[in-house]
């Protein structure tokens, strides 16, 4: 059971999404489906992201204008198992995707000539870079239990840029028409480790 911050900001995301009417939410998932989430994926939830799923589960409708994909929602409770894993895997393989046209980390020591083998090498040290989460489509938050308040990260491979400061500023952001303006933490303080390092320099703070 989760308490505390977490709980406030998770929940008040959760109720912020259901004034705004977008999209169709359904029963929050019990603890027994989060138990069973997070073993068969082998993460752990953050708190506020645990509370806002606990509160009600976004469900993927019809496509809808300005909707990212046809199933932006990680449907948690009933969706495709190897669909999940795919969403799940999204910022690694992304990053994965840019090393295989080029890109390297100086800190993975020298570049293979050979280009599967440079993926090969890069994919063993992003074994170690924090789990991210899907929010919606490519949004992401950080995974981890006794944790909460991180930014939300729009996530792309090597392009990254914050999407909110925290779980609720990012609802508003992400789904308020017209949307907000900043809040006064913008930009908001780096959160996460490896991660943050490939976020825009204009959006760093």
């Amino acid at each position: 059971m989760i308490t505390g911050e977490g709980t406030r900001l998770g929940v008040a995301a959760a109720r912020r999404l259901a004034e705004l009417d977008r999209p169709e939410i359904g029963p929050g998932l019990t603890e027994a489906e989060f138990d069973r989430v997070e073993r068969e994926f082998g993460f752990r939830f953050a708190d506020d992201h645990r509370a806002f799923l606990s509160v009600g589960l976004p469900l993927n409708g019809p496509v809808a204008e300005g909707q990212a994909g046809e199933r932006p929602w990680p449907d948690w409770r009933d969706g495709d198992r190897d669909e999940l894993r795919e969403h799940l895997d999204w910022p690694v393989d992304c990053l994965l995707w840019d090393v295989r046209h080029g890109h390297w980390r100086e800190s993975w020591g020298e570049r293979p000539e050979d280009t599967e083998a440079a993926v090969a090498a890069a994919r063993l040290c992003l074994a170690e870079a924090p789990r991210m989460t899907p929010v919606y489509a490519h949004r992401f938050l950080p995974a981890g239990a006794g944790t909460c308040g991180h930014p939300v990260l729009s996530m792309r491979g090597g392009d990254i840029i914050y999407c909110g400061v925290d779980l609720l500023d990012y609802v508003n952001q992400e789904f308020a028409e017209p949307r907000p303006d900043r809040p006064a933490g913008w930009p908001p303080h780096l959160t996460v480790p490896f991660w943050s390092d490939y976020l825009r320099p204009r959006y760093r703070s």
